[in-house]
């Protein structure tokens, strides 16, 4: 009896299984571009990322990251670390690399923070070290917005050239094999880094039509920024906000200031796009939907990932995530991280990725988990 009841949970195991991976391939809008894994054939990842985020069929998802990703391992083993990978286009590339080489991830991202437009800009950086990212340390238009100008040189200033070959680099070496994703400040990280968090939000409720220029301004420079980073080899570019976030300036703020200029940014970028917003993001995530990016990223703080997975398949727009970086991915086991990779790949999500930027200290082993895990459910 017993063996019985072990081989009946076993088949109602394989059944849900089988279903669940039925449910994923029903979620996309379109079925032209299955992609067939037969006979030992490795997959086309660039193509298949390509397809995922242009609503068409796969197999199953990818696994990466389009968040930030400095890990100690990986610079310990590749040979490169920050801050030199910071700024050493070179360095860059390695370290990027080795998020497929080393860590087997299929989707890999650079820079590893998100303050190169800011520098660029005026800002003030501390360099930060092997474990501590770049911050800013200064905000040159906090008490003169008006005076913020987009200048035409824009590309050759601060660590953009940097980015930029770093780009070409990755896309000559591991950009052959697997998408990589080039991370852009969003509009609301950038005027609060040019202008100070405090003085922003006083604009944003006592002077909108200023705080409206100010966003205005930045998604000009995230434009011109983003389109570069595509035509030097990115195959996507992730526009990363945490200041838009619900927690940071509630949603009716983020759909009278941000969301339109959100919208413009998409409108304009001549490529792929993803947007990434910190936070428990329930309660703006229809309107995330609507900017026009072709899948967004989403953190383990939102309520119910197989509806916001719903919601967006509904509108041909694919989901990221979302793996709880500062507790699973960072603290807990590799059992824990297949667990939650689970969860996610139930839900249809279409890359599995961290949730947010992965902290330094994360283990490799955690990393590998993740790709073990969809391996495994799809298996």
């Amino acid at each position: 009896m017993l063996i019985q009841i072990l081989c009946y949970e076993r088949k109602a195991d394989d059944h849900r299984k089988e279903h669940d991976v039925r449910k994923h391939d029903a979620r996309r809008s379109t079925g032209c571009n299955k992609i067939n894994r037969i006979n030992g054939s490795k997959p086309d990842l660039k193509q298949e990322f390509e397809d995922i985020l242009e609503g068409k069929d796969v197999s199953r998802p990818l696994v990466g990251t389009v968040t930030t990703a400095g890990v100690l391992e990986l610079m310990d083993i590749c040979g490169s670390a920050r801050p030199d990978a910071d700024r050493d286009p070179s360095k860059m590339a390695q370290l990027a690399g080795s998020l497929h080489t080393v860590a087997n991830l299929e989707v890999i991202r650079f820079p590893f923070d998100v303050t190169v437009l800011g520098e660029a800009l005026g800002c003030a950086i501390d360099t930060g070290t092997k474990a501590r990212t770049p911050a800013i340390t200064s905000h040159p238009f906090s008490d003169r917005p008006a005076e913020l100008v987009i200048p035409s040189d824009l590309l050759s200033q601060g660590r953009i050239p940097v980015v930029l070959e770093a780009a070409r680099l990755l896309k000559d070496r591991e950009g052959k094999k697997v998408p990589i994703v080039a991370g852009v400040e969003g509009p609301g990280d950038l005027a609060s880094y040019l202008c100070g968090i405090k003085p922003l939000m006083v604009y944003f409720i006592r002077k909108p039509e200023i705080a409206a220029q100010v966003i205005n301004k930045c998604v000009d420079g995230c434009i011109s920024y983003s389109n570069a980073c595509l035509n030097a080899g990115a195959d996507a570019v992730v526009i990363a906000d945490a200041f838009s976030s619900p927690d940071m300036i509630g949603p009716d703020i983020f759909r009278q200031l941000i969301k339109p200029e959100l919208i413009r940014l998409a409108e304009n970028i001549d490529g792929h796009s993803i947007l990434h917003i910190c936070g428990r993001t329930d309660s703006i995530i229809p309107d995330m939907l609507e900017c026009g990016f072709n899948a967004i990223s989403i953190e383990d703080s939102v309520s119910d990932l197989g509806q916001i997975i719903d919601m967006a398949h509904a509108k041909n727009v694919a989901v990221a995530g979302n793996i709880s970086t500062s507790q699973t991915l960072y603290s807990k086991s590799p059992e824990d991280v297949r667990n939650e990779a689970f969860n996610c790949l139930k839900a249809g999500i279409d890359i599995l990725a961290p949730g947010c930027g992965i902290a330094p200290e994360t283990p490799l082993k955690n990393l590998h988990a993740m790709v073990k895990a969809r391996d495994e459910y799809f298996g």
